[in-house]
């Protein structure tokens, strides 16, 4: 069974820092796109980062440009979200997906991911002021 999950949540203050992963099973992300999202209560969810080997790109929205990592070099089975700087307006629950198209990451690619693809369960980001 394909499936991704995601773990590392959790509270800090404004300004610390916390790592997601996400790691696959029953198969690797060389051959995926994968996505970070987030969704806070009352709000659409958002696509954070966007991460693929196979076309060597990488893509940060605006709102955490600068702040969050997402590493490309030895991802197989799991890959990580490294977030600094955090700020109360990061809280939301992080999702990690992978979609099996090769996309070339932009914020465009990231809207391209549907239900079909693999979803983790979420993980609860919040920061305290």
């Amino acid at each position: 069974q394909l499936q991704v999950v995601e773990s590392g949540g959790g509270l800090v203050q404004t300004g610390g820092s916390l790592r997601l992963s996400c790691a696959a099973s029953g198969f690797t992300f060389d051959d995926y796109t994968i996505g970070w999202f987030r969704q806070a209560p009352g709000e659409e969810r958002e696509g954070v980062s966007c991460l693929s080997v196979s076309t060597s790109s990488t893509y940060y929205a605006d709102s955490v440009k600068g702040r969050f990592t997402a590493p490309r070099n030895n991802i197989k089975n799991t890959t990580y979200l490294q977030m600094n700087s955090l700020k109360p307006e990061d809280t939301a629950v992080y999702y990690c997906a992978a979609s099996p198209s090769r996309y070339y990451c932009s914020g465009f690619a990231l809207s391209l991911f549907t239900s079909a693809d693999y979803w983790g369960q979420g993980t609860q980001v919040t920061v305290s002021s």
